[in-house]
C-alpha cells in the first residue's frame, strides 16, 4: 500500500513538470578579453506553442544588493526590440521563438561590462517552471603597471606601510611583495611583517630594513611590477629646533667677528697712538723753539699745551753726552746684528727726515724772529715801548742761545757724518772698540 502511494506521487510530479517553461544558459561564467565581440546564448522551452512572448535581458553589478537594470526587451506580437541608450549601437538580439533561441550579442566589450547577465522569458498564463537564467561575464584586462608608495617616516623604530595598486585589472589582480637588501640579495621576511591586499606593513624598522622592495600585480592575462627603495635613517630633529640652532650659530659667529674686528682696530689704534706720541716727544725734545721764562714763545703768545722745554734748556754738555751715549748704543746694537747696517740706514733716513723737519721749523722760527724787527718803528711811537723793548731784548737773548744751539747741532751733524763715513767702510777695516763685560744683549736693550 505504501509503495503504491509513492509511485502515484512521483508520476504526478513528472506530469506537472512537463507543462512548465524552462530557460537556460549553457555556461555560468564567460570570459572574454576587452574589446572582443561576444555572444551569450539563451534557450527556452515553453509548455506549448506560445501566442505572445516577451524576452528580457538585464544586467546586475557583481556587488551584492546592486540594482538590476533592463538593457533590452523583445516583443513577439510586433517583432520589435527596445534597447537602452547606454548600450545603443553595441547590443543586439538574435531571436527565434519557434526554435527557442534568444541570444545576446555585445560588441567591443569594456571593463564596465564585467557584470551579471540575466535572460528572462514572459509568456501569458505560463509562469511556472524556470522562466529565467543568469551568467557572469568576465572582461579580461591585464593589470596596469602598479604604483608603489610609502606611508610613514622611514626612521629607526617607526612603522611604515608600503602600498601597491594597479588602476586596472580584471579579474582583480593579486599582489605579492619581494624584498632585497642593499646588495640586491634576497632576504627572509621578518615574521612580524604582514602582506594583505597589496599593503606590506613593516614594524619597528631599523637599518637592516633598508633595501629594495618589489611588488608584482598578477591576473589570468599577465603581470606587472613596481619597486620602491627604502632607506631607514636616524630620527630627524624638529625643523624649528634645527632652525633655532642654525640661527644661534650664525649669531655667535657674527658676534665673534665683531669682537675680533674691534680688538684688532683698538690694537691698531693703540699702536698708532704710541707711535705718534713717540714721534712727538722726539720732535719736541729736538725741534721745539725756545721759550721765555714765563712759558711764552718769542712772538709773545702763550703755549696752550704747556710743553716742557727742559729739552731746550738742557745744558750742551748733557745733550752732547746723551747723543754720544745714544750713538754708542746704536753702534753696539748694529754691531751685534749682521743686518744692523740696513737698520742703521733706516734710522739714518728717519734722522734726516727729522733734521729736515727741524730745518723747516727753524726757518719758520727765523721768520717769526724777524717780525719784532719789522714792528720796531711802531713800538717807538708807543708809550709802552720800553716794556716791549725789554721783551724784545729777552727775545734777542733767546735768539742768541738758539744760535748757540744751532752751532752745536751743526757740530753734532758733522760728527754724525764722520760716523756715517765709518759705517760706509768695510766692517773688517773698522777699529773694533772693546766690548764691556757686562754689556746687555740687544733684546734687553729693546725691552
Amino acid at each position: 500500500m505504501e509503495r503504491r502511494m509513492y509511485t502515484l506521487t512521483l508520476l504526478s510530479l513528472v506530469l506537472s513538470g512537463v507543462g512548465a517553461v524552462f530557460v537556460s544558459i549553457p555556461e555560468k561564467v564567460y570570459e572574454f578579453a576587452r574589446g572582443d565581440n561576444i555572444t551569450i546564448p539563451c534557450t527556452f522551452k515553453p509548455k506549448g506553442p506560445p501566442k505572445y512572448v516577451v524576452i528580457l535581458w538585464s544586467v546586475e553589478a557583481a556587488v551584492v544588493g546592486a540594482k538590476e537594470i533592463n538593457i533590452v526587451t523583445y516583443y513577439s506580437d510586433d517583432d520589435t526590440t527596445d534597447i537602452k541608450a547606454l548600450y545603443e549601437g553595441r547590443l543586439s538580439l538574435d531571436v527565434d521563438v519557434p526554435a527557442g533561441k534568444a541570444n545576446l550579442k555585445l560588441s567591443n566589450i569594456k571593463l564596465e561590462d564585467n557584470k551579471l547577465f540575466e535572460c528572462r522569458l514572459l509568456i501569458p498564463l505560463d509562469d511556472e517552471g524556470t522562466p529565467a537564467a543568469t551568467t557572469r561575464l568576465v572582461v579580461l584586462v591585464a593589470p596596469s603597471t602598479p604604483i608603489c608608495k610609502m606611508q610613514g617616516k622611514a626612521e629607526y623604530g617607526k612603522n611604515v606601510n608600503l602600498t601597491c595598486l594597479s588602476k586596472e585589472g580584471s579579474p582583480t589582480p593579486t599582489y605579492t611583495w619581494q624584498s632585497q637588501d642593499v646588495r640586491s640579495m634576497p632576504r627572509v621576511r621578518d615574521p612580524r611583517t604582514t602582506d594583505k591586499g597589496g599593503i606590506l606593513s613593516l614594524y619597528n624598522i631599523s637599518k637592516d630594513t633598508s633595501g629594495y622592495y618589489i611588488c608584482t600585480s598578477t591576473n589570468k592575462i599577465r603581470s606587472a611590477s613596481c619597486n620602491i627603495t627604502l632607506t631607514v635613517m636616524p630620527p630627524s630633529m624638529n625643523i624649528g629646533s634645527t632652525a633655532g640652532i642654525i640661527g644661534g650659530v650664525v649669531a655667535l659667529l657674527i658676534v665673534l667677528i665683531i669682537v675680533i674686528y674691534c680688538c684688532c682696530c683698538r690694537k691698531k689704534k693703540k699702536k698708532e697712538e704710541e707711535y705718534t706720541m713717540g714721534v712727538r716727544e722726539e720732535e719736541f725734545s729736538d725741534k721745539e723753539p725756545a721759550r721765555n721764562g714765563d712759558g711764552r714763545r718769542p712772538d709773545g703768545h702763550e703755549d696752550p699745551q704747556g710743553y716742557d722745554d727742559s729739552s731746550v734748556r738742557r745744558s750742551p754738555v748733557e745733550r752732547n753726552d746723551r747723543n754720544e751715549e745714544r750713538s754708542e748704543r746704536d753702534y753696539d746694537r748694529h754691531k751685534d746684528n749682521e743686518d744692523g747696517r740696513s737698520d742703521y740706514n733706516d734710522r739714518r733716513s728717519d734722522y734726516d727726515d727729522r733734521r729736515s723737519d727741524y730745518d723747516d721749523r727753524r726757518s719758520d722760527y727765523g721768520d717769526r724772529r724777524d717780525r719784532p724787527s719789522d714792528r720796531n718803528e711802531r713800538y717807538d711811537d708807543d708809550p709802552h715801548h720800553d716794556d716791549r723793548r725789554d721783551r724784545r731784548s729777552d727775545v734777542d737773548d733767546r735768539r742768541d742761545r738758539r744760535s748757540d744751539v744751532d752751532d752745536r747741532y751743526d757740530d753734532r751733524r758733522d760728527r754724525r757724518s764722520d760716523v756715517d763715513d765709518r759705517y760706509d767702510e768695510p766692517y773688517d777695516d773698522r777699529d773694533r772698540p772693546p766690548v764691556p763685560a757686562n754689556k746687555p744683549t740687544r733684546r734687553q736693550n729693546d725691552e
